[in-house]
């Protein structure tokens, strides 16, 4: 009866320490949730009415001074700034050229990095050891560097020219150009891909494969059906990331793509500073974070799989 009496009174404490628990927990989250909602869910909310022809309050400024400022026209705003930057052409070009380079250097990223990651995994040595390692040198080189290199590189007076031309080879310049931002992307976008799908590879038990193997399945099977599938999660997180990171990307194509078509990165600066058109380079901003948006879905949905197959959820 005492032992009975004894874990309901404990069960109480535990039940009225719960509450305090929650309340602590929540306040030591608070700080960070808060710094996030003011710099940076708040501008955001700010430019979001700015693009709709807000002009007052904390846009009334920035209104002054832009040109081609567009006012609001109904309670709710108006979308003359969109149908602006749509009707643009300079935007379309902008548009597919960012969407190509993200799909294309998204695409080799994520196949050089299985390629590497297979290699590791299924034959190792000390080879791949090497290769894995020489991939994650620009993860340690700033994008700025990583750029100029490149551009100094491929340039005109380049090394590549240089070189060719001690053996009467005209080498092609390859800077200024959409091909010397998807180099530059898919340079830096590596390393981290690698890190992912390597890890992701490497987590799957070797018992799986020797019983494919005995199977009688042979090297494609075993990666079409066993490592692929198994390290899904991994490879569409780290497809995600590198398409963000690429469609946002500012650095690579200011230093190494030409000045039109350029990626959308580039062009919002443009429009910000050089055109004084702040509302279109907003509105051009929010087409790229709905872009981004979309990707996230399956970065969302990756991440859902993850937590099913490990219980969590």
């Amino acid at each position: 009866m005492t032992s009975t009496k004894t874990d309901v009174v404990a069960e109480g404490l535990g039940a009225a320490k719960a509450p305090r628990l929650s309340v602590v927990g929540f306040l030591m989250a608070l700080p960070p949730l808060l710094l996030v909602l003011f710099f940076v869910g708040l501008p955001v909310l700010i430019a979001f009415t700015f693009s709709l022809g807000f002009t007052t309050g904390p846009n009334r400024v920035l209104s002054m001074i832009g040109q081609e400022i567009h006012k609001k026209d109904q309670w709710w705003g108006t979308f003359s700034a969109y149908k602006d930057v749509i009707h643009d052409p300079r935007f379309a070009g902008d548009m597919r050229t960012t969407l190509a380079i993200t799909f294309i250097s998204t695409t080799l990223v994520l196949l050089m990095a299985l390629g590497i990651g297979i290699y590791q995994r299924m034959i190792g040595g000390r080879l791949a050891s090497v290769m894995t390692a020489l991939t994650l040198v620009p993860l340690f080189v700033p994008v700025v560097i990583a750029a100029w290199a490149i551009h100094t590189f491929y340039a005109g007076d380049g090394f590549m020219r240089s070189f060719f031309s001690q053996f009467g080879i005209e080498f092609p310049t390859v800077t200024s150009t959409v091909s010397a931002i998807a180099i530059g992307t898919i340079w830096t976008s590596l390393p981290f891909a690698i890190l992912m799908v390597t890890s992701g590879l490497q987590s799957i038990p070797d018992a799986l494969i020797e019983t494919a193997q005995d199977a009688g399945a042979g090297f494609i099977r075993i990666i079409r059906t066993v490592l692929i599938p198994l390290a899904i999660t991994p490879i569409v997180i780290a497809g995600t990331f590198t398409a963000i990171g690429i469609l946002g990307s500012f650095t690579i194509p200011l230093f190494l793509g030409p000045n039109q078509p350029t990626m959308l990165g580039v062009e919002i600066s443009n429009f910000f500073g050089a055109y004084n058109r702040p509302q279109q380079s907003i509105v051009m901003a929010f087409i790229v974070f709905a872009s981004a948006s979309g990707i996230a879905l399956i970065y969302i949905w990756a991440n859902v799989r993850s937590a099913k197959q490990s219980g969590r959820i």
